[in-house]
């Protein structure tokens, strides 16, 4: 009788290991059927090679310096590589290694102009700010001058949404809300494609955008539909490369500064 059951056990033992063995062969990977004498260095490129840039440096109250390739739009000392909406010198008020928003200035945008690009940009709140809703720290950033990420105090601050911190103004509204209190620094990295247009003035391509509001994703190459109109809705208007416009917006609050603000073109 024993040895009867130890004949059993030895041969479900050798049914287990043939099953695993069956399960271990059929997990093998096998060359797909046409890639017959191909190896892995035929998939492999080494050139074009890209382009070594090195990294800002990282500041301790927020937001890094720029990259090596990138073009410096305000490093601290003069609006140099800026101009009034209206034509002229920018004249906003640099003081401390920071431009604030002169409100009886109006609008300033870049000289330059661009197309797609990667753009960095902090800005903050003063630490006595008043008001409430759209009329708290109010600003803006256009790209190419047509399309506006929001930049507002929205730290308990409630507003509508498409019109909140990292919005597209009045079209797309942000995934979450990243603001930092009134007197600390925020940041923005914004990737953006331009549009291309169809024969008709129409759009082939829309404008896209990725909006990084301190490390939190806020647009995720959102689709922007048309210009942000503060009345009315998106329209088309057919356009080459823009500059970027930092607003002066009217209300009554306190004005933002801005600093370390910087580009790559794509």
């Amino acid at each position: 009788m024993k040895r009867k059951l130890i004949s059993v056990a030895v041969l479900a033992l050798a049914g287990c290991v043939a099953v695993i063995a069956q399960e271990k062969k059929k997990q093998e990977w096998k060359m797909p059927t046409g890639y017959a004498g191909i190896t892995h260095e035929m998939s492999e490129f080494y050139e074009p090679v890209p382009p070594v840039v090195t990294p800002g440096a990282v500041l301790p109250d927020g937001g890094f310096t720029a990259p090596s390739d990138a073009i410096v739009l305000f490093d601290g000392k003069d609006l140099s590589a800026w101009e009034s909406i209206k034509g002229g010198a920018a004249e906003w008020d640099v003081h401390d290694g920071v431009v604030t928003v002169n409100k009886k200035k109006g609008d300033i945008q870049t000289k330059q102009k661009f197309n797609d690009f990667q753009l960095h940009i902090e800005w903050q709140v003063p630490t006595n700010i008043t008001g409430e809703s759209q009329s708290r720290g109010n600003s803006g950033v256009f790209l190419q001058g047509m399309y506006e990420v929001q930049v507002l105090d929205c730290y308990n601050n409630p507003t509508y949404t498409n019109g909140q911190t990292g919005s597209i103004y009045k079209q797309s509204r942000p995934l979450a809300n990243a603001m930092r209190k009134p007197g600390e620094w925020n940041v923005y990295d914004i990737i953006y494609t331009a549009p291309t247009f169809k024969a008709d003035g129409s759009y082939r391509t829309n404008p896209t955008v990725t909006v990084i509001h301190n490390g939190v994703i806020l647009q995720n190459h959102t689709t922007i539909l048309g210009t942000t109109e503060w009345i009315g809705f998106p329209q088309v208007k057919q356009h080459g490369a823009g500059p970027i416009i930092l607003q002066s917006h009217g209300d009554p609050s306190e004005p933002i500064s801005f600093r370390n603000i910087w580009i790559r073109e794509l």
